[in-house]
């Protein structure tokens, strides 16, 4: 595969599953995933599409969990999306035109999407706008989120389900809603763990 794709670096470490996923990468394209990274085998549903001179970085440990959808990673040209290590994706949308970034043993739940930046442009004399985005360590996305451009997620920070999320976050917060406001505070998520998959799950 990585004869196939230039610019593919695939950790021998990681799950054979990934022959399964599907791969756009332009030229001048980087596409890095790491050790331990782990998904089902389920064809085209890992989506990664690099465009060029983009740069995806797939961090060690990550779990790509698509029972419930396919998983689209994408990053624009010049863009850079880095995820993990310890990261978990389920049935998401991440999409990086300037810089998107997963800490630690981020979630991000089915349905959710991260967009650091508007879609299109609002009309000839509003261009599209471009923010990084930051997912602090040990955070957690649940389903059908959406997360704007120049936003950031504090650390152990958990955002409900259905929220839109147009303003950052404080760190050890539990925001919901539409837009997102902190409701509660939650404490320390490091010992939250999954049940990560063993070879013989995943592997072929």
């Amino acid at each position: 595969m990585m004869r196939r794709h230039p610019g593919l670096e695939i950790h021998p470490d990681a799950s054979t599953n990934l022959a399964f996923a599907r791969f756009e990468l332009a030229t001048g394209a980087r596409l890095r995933i790491g050790p331990d990274v782990y998904t089902e085998r389920r064809r085209d549903a890992v989506c990664f599409r690099v465009d060029e001179n983009a740069e995806v970085d797939i961090g060690a440990g990550t779990w790509l969990y698509t029972d419930l959808g396919t998983i689209h990673l994408r990053a624009m040209r010049d863009g850079h999306l880095i995820v993990g290590p310890e990261c978990w994706l389920h049935a998401c949308h991440i999409s990086a035109k300037e810089l998107v970034e997963l800490s630690r043993n981020a979630w991000v739940g089915p349905g959710s999407r991260v967009l650091d930046s508007d879609q299109h442009a609002l009309d000839a004399d509003q261009p599209q706008r471009t923010e990084p985005i930051r997912l602090g360590e040990h955070t957690w996305i649940s389903a059908d989120v959406t997360i704007m451009r120049g936003v950031e997620i504090g650390d152990h920070s958990v955002i409900g389900a259905r929220s839109l999320v147009t303003r950052s976050i404080p760190p050890h917060s539990l925001a919901i809603g539409n837009p997102a406001s902190v409701r509660g505070k939650v404490g320390d998520r490091s010992k939250v763990g999954l049940i990560r998959p063993s070879d013989s799950t995943f592997q072929a």
